[in-house]
C-alpha cells in the first residue's frame, strides 16, 4: 500500500462550474465565479473586502505593499513559518525580525512580541501553524498600544476560529491559500482579506497592475489609467470556479478531515501517555480546521527513524519547516533578536501525518498498524507494556 503525505480531490461540480465558466467566454480573472467567491467570503467571514489571488505568497506581496515597508523596515514574525512569509517583505526592502515559537500551540512567542518593538517596526506578521490560532487579543492589545497592523498569515487555517472570530479576519489583513496541501483546494489560489477599510481601494489598484480598472469596469469612472505600483495578482476564472465547488462543500470535507485529525489523536494517545511523543494541543476557547495532524518525538533521532519505518511501509510522513532564521537567505535579510531555542527544537523533532480528504479506512487502518509496529518493536516501550498488550 502507498499512502501519500497528501492527495488532492474532487468533491463536488468542480468540472461542471469550470465548462461553464468556459461556456460563459469569460475565464480571465474577476469573471462570474470569481466574484462569486468574493461574495461568499465577505458575507461568511464578514470581512470589509475579499479578494482572490493566484496564491497566499500573492497575498502576502500584496499585504507587505499595502502597509508601505520601505528599506530596512522591520517585521516581526515567527521563523518556523513557509519562506513566503518573510519573502513578501523583504522584496519591499523590509527586514523580518525572527521571534521564538510557543511549546504549544507552535505559534509566534506573543510574550516576546513587545520587547522586539523599535522605532522601525512596521508590522507583526503572524502565522496560525496548523490551522490553531494565535493569541490573538494579546497581538492585538500590542498592535493597538503601538499602532502597528497585524498581518494574519492564514494559509492553513481558513474556518479556523480565535473566540468564535474567524481567523484572518482580526488582523488588519489576513492571507490565505488554496494549493492543493490545504483544507479548501483550487490546485493553486490564494486570498486577501482587507478588514480594515483605509487599504480597500489601492488594494485592488495594487492587484490590478496598480491601475484603476476596478472602478472602470464597475462603471464608476470613464476610464482607467496607472495609479500605483501594483503586479497581476488575480487568479483565473477556471481557478475560481474550482474553489467554489469546494467552498459549496466545505462542512462536508471539514468533517471528515476532522474524523482523520480525531482517529490520529486517539491513535498517539497512548504513546503520549507513555512521554514518548507529544499531541497537538487546542487552547481553550479556539476552534480547528483539522488542517494537519503532528507529533512531537523526543529528539531528531527518533523522529527519523519514525520516518523511515514508515516510508518502508508505504507511508508518507514527513518533517515541516526548516527555519528561516537558520536559512541562508535568513541570516542575510533577517534579524534574530530573541532566543530560538524552542524554534529549533520543534524543527528537529515535528513529524506531520498524512491527511487528506478521500483517505480511506483502509489506509487509516495500515497507518495505525505501522504506528504500533514502530514503537511496539523497538525498545521505546517499557516491557511491561508491551506484555500486557499482546
Amino acid at each position: 500500500m502507498n499512502i501519500p503525505f497528501n492527495k488532492p480531490f474532487i468533491i463536488g461540480k468542480e468540472l461542471e462550474y469550470i465548462k461553464d465558466a468556459i461556456d460563459r467566454e469569460i475565464i480571465k480573472g474577476d469573471g462570474f465565479y470569481s466574484k462569486k467567491c468574493h461574495e461568499y467570503f465577505e458575507k461568511t467571514f464578514d470581512t470589509k473586502k475579499a479578494l482572490l489571488t493566484h496564491s497566499c505568497t500573492a497575498a502576502l506581496e500584496m499585504a507587505a505593499i499595502l502597509i508601505n515597508t520601505q528599506k530596512d523596515d522591520e517585521i516581526i514574525m515567527p521563523s518556523y513559518t513557509f519562506v513566503s512569509t518573510a519573502n513578501a517583505f523583504v522584496l519591499r526592502g523590509g527586514r523580518p525580525v525572527f521571534i521564538d515559537i510557543r511549546e504549544d500551540t507552535k505559534n509566534i512567542n506573543e510574550k516576546l512580541i513587545e520587547q522586539h518593538i523599535t522605532s522601525r517596526t512596521k508590522a507583526i506578521c503572524v502565522v496560525h501553524y496548523a490551522g490553531v490560532a494565535c493569541d490573538m487579543n494579546e497581538i492585538m492589545r500590542i498592535s493597538k498600544k503601538y499602532k502597528i497592523p497585524v498581518i494574519e498569515d492564514a494559509a492553513q487555517a481558513i474556518f479556523s476560529t480565535y473566540k468564535g472570530r474567524h481567523l484572518g479576519t482580526i488582523g488588519d489583513i489576513g492571507c490565505f491559500s488554496f494549493h492543493e496541501t490545504k483544507n479548501i483546494i483550487s490546485g493553486e489560489g490564494g486570498a486577501i482579506f482587507i478588514n480594515n477599510k483605509k487599504y480597500i481601494s489601492r488594494a485592488e489598484i495594487i492587484r490590478e497592475k496598480g491601475t484603476n480598472r476596478s472602478v472602470f469596469f464597475r462603471g464608476e469612472v470613464d476610464k482607467y489609467t496607472w495609479c500605483d505600483i501594483g503586479s497581476s495578482f488575480l487568479p483565473s476564472d477556471l481557478t475560481a470556479a474550482f474553489l467554489y465547488a469546494q467552498l459549496e462543500k466545505k462542512d462536508e470535507i471539514y468533517e471528515k478531515r476532522m474524523s482523520v485529525w480525531n482517529f490520529y489523536h486517539q491513535l498517539f494517545e497512548k504513546f503520549e501517555n507513555l512521554s514518548l511523543i507529544k499531541r497537538p494541543i487546542i487552547p481553550k476557547g479556539n476552534s480547528h480546521n483539522a488542517h494537519m495532524y503532528y507529533i512531537i518525538f523526543r529528539n531528531i533521532k527518533e523522529r527519523t527513524d519514525f520516518i523511515s519505518f514508515l516510508k518502508n511501509r508505504g507511508i508518507n510522513s514527513v518533517f515541516h519547516y526548516i527555519p528561516l532564521h537558520s536559512s541562508p537567505a535568513g541570516k542575510q535579510f533577517g534579524i534574530s533578536p530573541s532566543n530560538m531555542e524552542t524554534t529549533n527544537r520543534i524543527s528537529d523533532t515535528l513529524v506531520r501525518m498524512p491527511m487528506y480528504y478521500n483517505i480511506s479506512d483502509e489506509e487509516l487502518l495500515h497507518i495505525k498498524e505501522a504506528v504500533h509496529s514502530f514503537f511496539l518493536l523497538r525498545e521505546y516501550i517499557p516491557s511491561e507494556y508491551q506484555t500486557n498488550k499482546q
